[in-house]
């Protein structure tokens, strides 16, 4: 059965309806039931970008529907998106990137029968962007047709006139690149980093492995999102490409992506494969073990690429210490570290052609989850304040509470006594503790040394003085 072109306009015909359907009888004109969700099938063959953006005579809504079955994609309209963002107000704020803001609402079953109760990422089309209806479509077709745990669920879109929407599932984990390259974050476990490598890498298998495969093009830490469990999830399908089919052996195109994660040969040429994913995997992969970015400008010349800077040191074990991420501090796998740096060094090959399959990749990743003996076992050290401590203590509060009750020379003492604790803790300032919600009397009773304790770790991570 040969497919009829279809055109990006009957994807979402309600889409800039007065320009571009055409008028049809009055008999015609009876009102129809609005679609609201695709129609679900039993069996289905992925429609391909190329399919919608061919321009050839449309199909119809209903034909549409046939076509991106099982997709489950609610239209909403954008009333409804201000009404769960509150107006796309900025206490919903959660980010921006390319294709424009994106905000955080709440849906369930009184928006749309049927629609489970959770929270959403609203994302919402810079019309000044450098993005536009484009990768708005590419988003809607691939994500509205493919479904695996590690990529980001599309719950639905909004199209009206200029504006386009498109609403996911909500990450609360956020991005791979805020947890790794963000000043005050904590740092990523060594077990969590590997599990989120090996999630990212299922998501980029399940692509090139599909029946259609499909080249995601635009692998990079930011598009790596991680729910409560720090399960990775591919998002921001925008520059997305159907893979070659038959004979061919790549795809030419215009050259698109992140700077540092675009496979060389790709920037050369625009001759685009799967092996263009696996090169960018290659780089996030080396960002999770050194904690650096692909591209950084403030550090010295010969070390602002990373790829460059880190190279030579990928085969050779004893060089690990030297780009292994410091804020690790120590607590990982050398032998698991060797590994994945040498599974690295193999995804950043020149010849596209020597690079890994993502199963391989999978494949070693997994295995590398079960090296845990050679991780060191940290140690918490506490030292318990002796008997002559807690009696010097109970006399300074005894001195303390007379101190209140006596003549005005006393009571200085007592006072230079409590600035000595707290200048002690670091913190100059009795404002600067009671920021952090510790009261200038709790220096003075008998736990002190434990307020001590908490109100430093909070005011020396805070910079306070």
């Amino acid at each position: 059965m040969v497919r009829k072109g279809l055109e990006w306009r009957s994807l979402v015909p309600e889409c800039l309806r007065s320009s571009f359907i055409p008028k049809r009888p009055a008999a015609a004109l009876e009102p129809k039931k609005k679609i609201k969700i695709v129609a679900k099938q039993s069996s289905f063959q992925r429609l391909s970008y190329s399919d919608v953006s061919n321009p050839a005579s449309p199909l119809s809504p209903e034909d549409l529907s046939t076509s991106l079955v099982g997709s489950n994609l609610y239209v909403f309209t954008l009333a409804e998106l201000r009404l769960i963002t509150q107006g796309f107000s900025s206490g919903n704020f959660l980010g921006e990137g390319g294709f424009g803001p994106v905000h955080k609402g709440k849906v369930d079953d009184k928006l749309r029968p049927g629609l489970r109760a959770q929270p959403v990422a609203v994302k919402l089309l810079d019309l000044e962007g450098a993005q536009g209806h484009k990768e708005w479509l590419a988003e809607v077709i691939f994500l509205g047709q493919l479904r695996h745990p590690h990529l980001v669920k599309l719950i639905g879109y909004c199209c009206e006139e200029e504006q386009r929407t498109l609403v996911y599932e909500f990450m609360p984990r956020g991005s791979l690149e805020n947890h790794l390259f963000k000043r005050f974050s904590a740092s990523l476990p060594w077990l969590t980093r590997l599990k989120i490598a090996v999630g990212a890498a299922k998501g980029l298998q399940f692509l090139h492995e599909a029946e259609k495969p499909v080249i995601y093009r635009d692998f990079k830490a930011s598009n790596i999102l991680l729910d409560s469990d720090y399960t990775a999830k591919l998002s921001d399908f925008g520059l997305a490409k159907d893979g070659p089919e038959g004979d061919d052996t790549h795809v030419s195109t215009r050259v698109m992506g992140t700077q540092g994660y675009a496979a060389p040969e790709y920037v050369m040429t625009g001759h685009l494969t799967a092996k263009s994913d696996v090169y960018s995997f290659g780089v996030v992969l080396l960002e999770m073990l050194t904690g650096r970015r692909s591209v950084d400008k403030t550090r010295p010349s010969r070390e602002q690429n990373l790829v460059d800077w880190a190279r030579s040191s990928l085969n050779d074990p004893r060089k690990m210490a030297r780009i292994i991420d410091p804020k690790l501090e120590g607590q990982y796998s050398p032998k698991a570290a060797h590994k994945a740096a040498q599974l690295a060094y193999q995804c950043l090959r020149h010849n596209p052609k020597s690079r890994p399959l993502m199963s391989a990749v999978v494949d070693t990743l997994d295995a590398l989850l079960a090296l845990t003996d050679d991780i060191p076992v940290a140690h918490f050290v506490y030292t318990a304040p002796t008997e002559a401590h807690l009696t010097k203590r109970q006399e300074d509060d005894h001195r303390d509470e007379a101190a209140k009750k006596s003549s005005s020379p006393a009571r200085d003492k007592a006072a230079g006594r409590y600035d000595r604790r707290r200048r002690s803790v670091g913190v100059r300032s009795p404002k600067a503790l009671t920021k952090f919600g510790f009261s200038d009397t709790s220096l003075r009773n008998k736990d002190y040394a434990r307020v001590y304790q908490n109100a430093a770790a909070a005011a020396r991570s805070h910079g306070a003085t």
